[in-house]
């Protein structure tokens, strides 16, 4: 997106919301790179440190839509895309956590954030994830998000665990965080589906 749709006061209230993605069309996929490699540029981007070729970025978010278990969540501001969560289910041989699942690539692009949008995505996921039989909650964040981390604690996720080698960045360490959440025991007797 080349322009920032910031609003200012006077303006009307933006429309927001969060949908889980199933195909990439019109200019999904190239909002979706565009939120993503804005995210990866303020310091976030779930693993890059700098923007890859955007052939390589397309590839990538096709690749997801194609994998099992995986749920793509993306929010929108004003009808452009400007954030996205995926829910990774267990494949179905891993038994001992088949009611676990991970919330993972959550992002929003910094001309988007200020709107509720990361609290929606993390709140989709965790309908996804209720609506999929899944009872808990895991993920994983490095210590220099913090935006995403006081979500995560808004919400009633709890930190169980550091890793103080967590990620190697500007020829330093820096610590990650693990959190869970518990969503209840409504997935009890819940049919998985694939």
């Amino acid at each position: 997106m080349s322009s920032d749709p910031s609003h200012t006061p006077g303006d009307t209230k933006p429309e927001i919301s969060v949908a889980r993605l199933t195909s990439l069309s019109g200019p999904d996929l190239h909002e979706l790179c565009d939120a993503t490699d804005a995210a990866i540029l303020d310091g976030g981007g779930f693993g890059w440190l700098s923007p890859p070729p955007r052939h390589v970025m397309e590839a990538y978010w096709k690749g997801v839509l194609l994998v099992p278990g995986r749920e793509l969540i993306v929010a929108r501001l004003d009808g452009t895309v400007a954030g996205s969560a995926q829910l990774w289910r267990p494949p179905k041989n891993n038994e001992a956590q088949a009611y676990t699942g991970q919330l993972t690539t959550f992002f929003v692009a910094p001309w988007a954030r200020g709107h509720g949008l990361a609290r929606m995505l993390v709140e989709a996921v965790e309908a996804a994830a209720s609506d999929a039989g899944l009872r808990a909650l895991n993920l994983d964040v490095r210590e220099t998000q913090h935006r995403a981390i006081a979500v995560y604690e808004q919400l009633g996720y709890q930190c169980w665990g550091r890793h103080p080698r967590y990620a190697w960045i500007d020829g330093r360490w820096h610590t990650g965080y693990y959190f869970a959440k518990d969503l209840g025991e409504n997935g009890q007797g819940a049919k998985r589906s694939a």
